[in-house]
Order: structure tokens, then sequence, then C-alpha cells
């Protein structure tokens, strides 16, 4: 898991969508154009894609207050759009009272248009909010062409009201159809991820 954190160096530049072109039409228009014209993929099936984000939030403090798990809920769907599923444990843990189907948690899966929207609003918005914001890990993918953003807290999402929610992270995972890491990577970076540079 990638934590994004201000203690790194700065970014590459690279080119940004404009918002009123949308990312799914700057993936559509320039980003496979791209590819094609430098001769990376033959035909425009091949090339790699984004095909679901997954945002997930873990509440242990939810076995103590319900209500906490209720709260995440509301700001996860006030966030993405769409109404997040409840993950409930899958075994019991004695040492911190969980007990097996109890709720821990909640998450929403995007696909579509929710999914390059809230893609779009992360990486031009969101992401530059964090203080003395110098990029994201390189390092965060799993081996199979997918990437985990971890992020401390919620409130740097325009959505959510600072003075009245309590601080959570959650974790970020963008899908892609690369089957390898390097792939995934520069996928991302043409959609405008801002991965620090590497030292």
């Amino acid at each position: 898991m990638a934590q994004a954190t201000s203690k790194s160096t700065p970014t590459k530049s690279v080119s940004r969508p404009q918002t009123a072109m949308g990312l799914k039409r700057f993936y559509e228009e320039t980003v496979v154009p791209g590819y094609l014209s430098e001769g990376v993929y033959r035909n425009k099936f091949q090339v790699p894609r984004v095909t679901k984000v997954v945002i997930n939030v873990g509440m242990g403090e939810a076995v103590q207050n319900a209500k906490l798990l209720d709260a995440a809920v509301d700001e996860l769907s006030a966030i993405t759009g769409q109404r997040p599923v409840v993950t409930r444990a899958k075994k019991s843990i004695a040492g911190f009272k969980i007990r097996q189907g109890m709720p821990i948690g909640c998450k929403v899966t995007l696909r579509g248009a929710r999914m390059y929207e809230f893609l779009e609003r992360m990486l031009h918005s969101v992401l530059p909010r964090l203080r003395d914001f110098r990029g994201v890990s390189n390092k965060a993918f799993d081996g199979r062409g997918n990437y985990t953003l971890g992020l401390k807290e919620q409130l740097i999402f325009p959505e959510i009201p600072f003075d009245q929610a309590a601080p959570h992270g959650m974790d970020i995972t963008v899908v892609t159809t690369a089957n390898e890491d390097d792939a995934a990577k520069e996928l991302l970076r043409r959609l405008g991820m801002p991965f620090r540079e590497a030292k």
C-alpha cells in the first residue's frame, strides 16, 4: 500500500487532461492514439485500460461504536456517488473482540463513467490538496498491473465537512488490464498519476 506523504522529490511533468474533455475522452483521444503512434501496441484493443477502482475503508473502531461505520458509509457515498457495501470480518479475532460476520468497514467498486469521474477528481483536485504534496509512490503495484494508494484521511475530499468528520484512512486500488507493473505504471502516468520522481 502506498501512503500519500509529503517527504519526496518533485514529479516529472506529464500532460494533463483538460477538465472540459474529461478523463475518459482524454484516454480515448490522446492516450490510445499516443500508444499507437509510438508503435507500442498494434491496435487499440491491446492498449491497457483501467477497468475498475475499488475504494476500501477499514473501521475497526466500529466494534466499539457502530455510528462510526454509519458515518463512513455516508461519507464514502458522498465521495463516490455510489452506495458502499458493508464489509464483514471473515473470521473471529479474540484479541480485538471481533467475531466472524461483524461489520468492520465498507467499500465501493466503481466502473465506467463514475470510475473516470472519480479518478479525474482524485488526480487533479484531491491529491494536490495534500500539504507539501510531491507525488505518490512508484512501488505500490501488486505484480499484476494493479496499483493501491493509501490515503491517511478522507478530509482531503471537498465533499466531507472538515469540522464534522472523524478522520479515517482509505485504500484506493486502481485495477488495469496491464499484465505487468511497468505497463500499468506507464498507463497511469499518461492518465496523469503524479508519481514521485525516482532517485
